[in-house]
């Protein structure tokens, strides 16, 4: 079940989203069972329905990504922050939260969901340059979001909180959604079958979008967050809670195998939304 706070839970209400952004309505039809819906094989119609989630249920502005960029699922990343929110208010930490998110990506939306959800002052990092711009651009878009968010580089591809976290900074938790798959082929495969079960193999382009460095990386993501996990050492002190996402299940037993040699707490939080079953990665070093 999606998170009891998500206010993205429910079926859409495509009346009340086209009002808040008409260009939305472009792409609204009745589906099979006579009930507004859009192609979500579509990449233009995923696009204009995040438009109108962001407008209507967060108040913003606007919001763009740059072409051939991640266009996320905004509901799947809301219950992400909610289970965040749990997850510190059981350490009885709900004021003053400071978030970090490694590899905000061109949309920015763990940052933006996170400040306006919960008002937490959020620090998004990216390597990408073009992301970095577009990141920056959407936190101007809608006034008060400068005061919450702050966009940094990441410098080098070596590090992964390194040149990012600074000297005496504390952050109440770090989130990852890190790159997915092994290689550009392995994308490729993965997005024909999303499209095959979306009934649009013939189609050639990603419904969500995605850079190299969004999608793949050497050893997926579980090298990925082994890495994280090592690096996360040098930032113990620094960082109350870390966290990941993990879409494969069989790389859990890889992460716990390194967590568990640490001697840290960790803890896995599943999430559900529809019939795509998620999760997250959370550890802390004990003082």
């Amino acid at each position: 079940m999606p998170h009891p706070k998500n206010i993205l839970a429910n079926s859409y209400d495509f009346t009340a989203l086209i009002k808040s952004h008409k260009p939305l309505g472009e792409y609204v039809s009745l589906n099979a069972v006579g009930n507004k819906s859009i192609d979500f094989a579509d990449s233009k119609a995923v696009l204009q329905l995040n438009k109108a989630l962001l407008k209507h249920h967060y108040q913003l502005v606007d919001w763009e990504i740059p072409e051939n960029y991640l266009c996320p699922p905004i509901p799947g990343r809301a219950d992400y922050i909610h289970h965040i929110y749990d997850l510190l208010a059981e350490d009885n930490i709900k004021m003053n939260v400071k978030g970090l998110d490694i590899g905000v990506g061109a949309n920015c939306i763990y940052p933006i969901l996170g400040a306006k959800i919960y008002n937490w002052k959020m620090f998004g990092a990216d390597i990408d340059e073009n992301a970095i711009a577009a990141a920056t651009a959407n936190v101007k878009m809608t006034p008060g979001l400068k005061k919450l968010i702050e966009i940094r580089q990441q410098d080098n591809n070596a590090n992964i909180f390194g040149g990012i976290i600074k000297e005496g900074e504390y952050f109440n938790f770090s989130m990852c959604n890190p790159p997915f798959h092994p290689s550009e082929e392995a994308a490729k495969r993965g997005t024909f079958r999303k499209l095959k079960n979306l009934g649009q193999s013939n189609l050639l382009t990603r419904n969500f979008g995605g850079q190299a460095n969004e999608l793949w990386c050497n050893g997926g993501e579980a090298l990925f967050i082994k890495r994280m996990i090592k690096e996360s050492v040098n930032f113990k002190t620094q960082v109350g809670w870390f966290t990941s996402l993990v879409s494969k299940k069989e790389n859990l037993a890889k992460i716990y195998k390194q967590l568990d040699r640490l001697k840290v707490t960790h803890k896995t939080i599943e999430m559900e939304q529809g019939n795509k079953r998620s999760r997250f990665i959370a550890w802390k070093f004990e003082n």
